[in-house]
């Protein structure tokens, strides 16, 4: 009772304007899983949260990194309340793995990333009072890495899958912003037996660490683009938005604080209720190229 106390007034006395603070909220092998709340200055009258996941290929990236807290304060800045989470990074050590070996760890990284996402759901969930959050208006978010986690969970979620399990049942996101993002599955399974969030894709179409269209992963699976995930959303009447970066790379994964208009605006428009079907193709002057630009996925792990 007395550490329930000690939280409740821990949170209390944390909900300033503008302010952070990091919690634990799950343990994990040896790792002690941290994420960081962000509270607005001036909050949206909705109270909606948006949970940031950071990239970096399953190897690499903090929660608290320069560009993690460059999204989270883009996103303050709008109103919500912004959440960076940790991940086990379980790609950590894979360079020089045999090409063959990859599918295997890239499908448990993708596990272990969105049994971490789900965890940290629930955690909100659980706090949502003290921390000032509804819960049926977090939008899951992420760049890359986690632009794959934000989409794969929800993926999970939709088709009852293990490593969704710690979601509270009830649990269904406001929004799903993935960029630069996809789902690793089953070439023949890439359907979902509920309707998934409404979801906004990002995604360069040049990009060839996340392919924009799709990666055979192994002979059965894959990972699948924005391209290719828009087929399947357009073709059973999903609500969602695409943005095709034309000729861009990667680093439409790090992209969030140069469109922050059009994120609030899918958001704004989902949360008012309005069905959504938005295909564009954009050019944009503003969005930097970074180290990622232009190299493969293969680059990232197979490194002699």
């Amino acid at each position: 009772m007395k550490k329930l106390l000690l939280l409740i007034f821990t949170l209390s006395a944390f909900l300033t304007a503008g302010a952070q603070q990091t919690f634990v909220f799950g343990q994990r092998d040896t790792m002690q899983l941290k994420l960081d709340v962000y509270q607005p200055a001036s909050p949206r009258p909705d109270h909606a949260c948006v949970v940031y996941i950071f990239g970096g290929g399953f190897a690499m990236g903090e929660r608290n990194n320069e560009h993690s807290q460059k999204c989270c304060r883009a996103l303050t800045d709008r109103g919500f309340v912004a959440v960076a989470i940790d991940y086990r990074l379980y790609l950590k050590h894979a360079q020089r793995v045999p090409l063959l070996k990859m599918h295997t760890l890239f499908d448990t990284a993708i596990r272990y990333a969105v049994e971490d996402c789900s965890e940290a759901i629930a955690w909100l969930c659980a706090h949502s009072t003290q921390l000032g959050i509804d819960t049926s208006r977090i939008i899951l978010t992420g760049s890359s890495a986690g632009a794959i986690t934000v989409l794969q969970t929800d993926y999970c979620r939709c088709n009852s899958l293990a490593p969704a399990a710690a979601l509270p049942a009830t649990f269904k996101p406001a929004a799903v912003i993935p960029y630069a993002g996809g789902i690793y599955c089953p070439r023949r399974q890439l359907k979902y037996a509920v309707p998934p969030a409404p979801t906004c894709f990002f995604h360069g179409t040049s990009d060839r660490i996340v392919n924009y269209n799709s990666f055979r992963g192994s002979l059965d699976k894959a990972l699948f683009g924005a391209n290719k995930l828009e087929r399947v959303f357009k073709k059973n009447d999903y609500s969602h938005w695409i943005l095709r970066f034309e000729d861009r790379g990667h680093e439409i994964a790090a992209a969030l604080p140069q469109t922050i208009d059009e994120f609030c605006a899918f958001v704004d428009a989902t949360l008012a209720g309005r069905v959504m079907f938005y295909d564009a193709t954009c050019t944009s002057s503003n969005i930097p190229n970074t180290e990622w630009s232009n190299l493969h996925l293969f680059d990232l792990y197979l490194k002699h």
